[in-house]
């Protein structure tokens, strides 16, 4: 099945991103920067991969982090840009970033949309520098609020692939992270670190 939005749902998000923040929580920096605290390295450049308008990049900016916002959705990308976001048109399986570009990177409630989720760790992995991290936010398919929300957004005509804590774990392996379960539950986050060598 592929995503009656076109790929990452990005028609989807176009249409719905004055609207967007009005029915999304604000991410919570707590998970995140407790991610980002195993990074062998000090944090400043976040990439904030698949960002949409900026809800991960507010807290970051809020915690003293220098967040750059990358997205597909020009709609969401204009409102990330009217918060005051730097904000970057590209896809996050080929990032528009030279190699060791940034110091870490964050994937919030976004790995699931993306058409080619191995290829986005690949690219996380290929910018980000030795000893920085990427911290993924995503929700576990095995809860019962994780099987919800996947049968939900197949009803809404999207293609998403949720995966658990452990799976995402391996892919983080095979793209040459280190990875570490961060948080479990319904809104797991987990970490990969760029080896230093």
């Amino acid at each position: 099945m592929s995503s009656r939005f076109g790929p990452g749902d990005v028609r989807f998000f176009d249409r719905i991103a004055g609207l967007y923040d009005l029915v999304m929580p604000s991410a919570r920096i707590g998970p995140l920067r407790e991610g980002l605290a195993f990074a062998d390295r000090r944090i400043g450049r976040v990439v904030d991969l698949a960002g949409g308008t900026g809800r991960a990049s507010d807290g970051l900016a809020a915690a003293g982090f220098d967040p750059v916002v990358v997205d597909r959705s020009a709609g969401m990308l204009r409102r990330a840009r009217e918060a005051g976001h730097a904000a970057v048109s590209g896809d996050a399986e080929a990032l528009p970033l030279c190699d060791d570009a940034v110091d870490a990177a964050v994937i919030v409630d976004a790995l699931h949309h993306l058409p080619d989720p191995d290829a986005g760790l690949t690219e996380a992995r290929r910018v980000i520098r030795p000893g920085g991290v990427v911290v993924v936010q995503e929700f576990d398919p095995r809860s019962y609020r994780g099987r919800l929300l996947e049968a939900a957004e197949r009803l809404v005509g999207f293609d998403s692939t949720f995966r658990a804590p452990e799976a995402l774990c391996d892919r983080l392996d095979d793209a040459g992270f280190e990875p570490r379960i961060v948080r479990e539950g319904f809104e797991y986050v987990v970490l990969g670190r760029v080896p230093r060598s």
